[in-house]
């Protein structure tokens, strides 16, 4: 059901204008009521069935049926005084650069004023605009009605399924053109991807720094036991150090001062590479990766890397594509 805010309609200084545009709107309804009945009305079984069920309505709306064009020029006539009454007053405040504009912005009003024909029922674009400006200035909520909702709900899932389409058509295309090894790839290659490379590495390095202070730094204690740990077991596997033991007087001593150091070299090692990741100087480690994934577009690249990047391309396009697949509208499905 239609609301009317009254707070917002009576804290307008346009008041008097909603007030007319309400009047309009009845006036419209119902003029585009009349239009509708008259029309089918004007079957000769329709018009038997009253003169035989309802002789008193016959008689009493014959006269309104054949002098139809002369009432609706009276809904008409209000519905141009109401026009010429606005463009008065947008004129007189300026509201356009160019006083005959009104006209031309509002073509709507003027062209189911037209009392010719089907040109009656374009009244409904009149209707239109009133309900949209009372919706836009909050006198109205107008996505509170059930018949928006509907209307709206289905409009949403046609475009959605008609832009997926659009988008799966024009990607499939695209990969396609990939697949052939047309002038696309090598404009993706030399003027998109190989000028981003720095910013490619800047990117990388700071995610790369992100994750290791958030995953590392924080476990630093218990992920160092954990490498100590795996080296004793890995150590006290191995058959030739195992073999220490059997040392006279030292052999054990040595063992486990082997096991010890091992375990702190590795632990050592470990810590430096992600301490090393998590601060700025991984700028330059990165950098090098990228180079080495994507050297410099001059020099003549080979087969195997393009046919890396041409699969890595078309692997990116398909997890587009199967992302557009997935219909959004079904899931809001009362």
């Amino acid at each position: 059901m239609l609301k009317i805010n009254r707070e917002n309609l009576k804290s307008s200084h346009q008041t008097i204008w909603f007030i007319i545009d309400f009047l309009m709107l009845g006036l419209l309804i119902a003029n585009l009521a009349l239009i509708i009945f008259d029309s089918v009305y004007a079957f000769s079984a329709i018009e038997g069935f009253f003169a035989e069920h309802t002789p008193g309505f016959h008689g009493l709306y014959e006269p309104v049926h054949e002098n139809f064009l002369f009432y609706d020029l009276i809904f008409v006539s209000i519905f141009l005084s109401e026009f010429f009454l606005r463009w008065g007053y947008a004129v007189k405040a300026n509201v356009y650069d160019r006083w005959y504009f009104y006209p031309f912005i509002h073509w709507y009003d003027l062209v189911g004023c037209i009392p010719v024909g089907s040109f009656r029922f374009l009244r409904i674009l009149r209707v239109i605009s009133i309900i949209y400006r009372l919706h836009q200035y909050k006198i109205i909520d107008v996505t509170s009605m059930r018949v928006y909702q509907f209307v709206n709900f289905y409009y949403e899932a046609f475009m959605e399924e008609l832009s997926d389409r659009i988008v799966l058509k024009v990607l499939s295309g695209v990969q396609q053109e990939v697949k052939r090894g047309s002038p696309l790839f090598e404009r993706i290659q030399h003027d998109i991807v190989y000028p981003r490379k720095e910013m490619l590495t800047d990117w990388i390095s700071q995610r790369v720094a992100q994750a290791a202070q958030e995953g590392y730094v924080p476990n630093r204690g218990a992920l160092r036991s954990y490498l100590e740990n795996r080296v004793d077991s890995a150590l006290k596997q191995n058959l030739e150090l195992s073999r220490l033991k059997y040392l006279p007087v030292v052999g054990p001593t040595i063992q486990e001062t082997l096991e010890e150091a091992v375990g702190d070299i590795v632990a050592n090692v470990i810590h430096q590479i992600l301490e090393d990741l998590a601060s700025a100087s991984n700028h330059a480690f990165i950098e090098d990766i990228i180079n080495v994934f994507m050297p410099d577009p001059y020099e003549r690249t080979e087969s195997a890397a393009n046919e890396a990047l041409i699969n890595l391309i078309l692997e990116i396009l398909d997890a587009i594509k199967a992302q557009v697949r997935v219909k959004h509208w079904r899931e809001e499905l009362p």
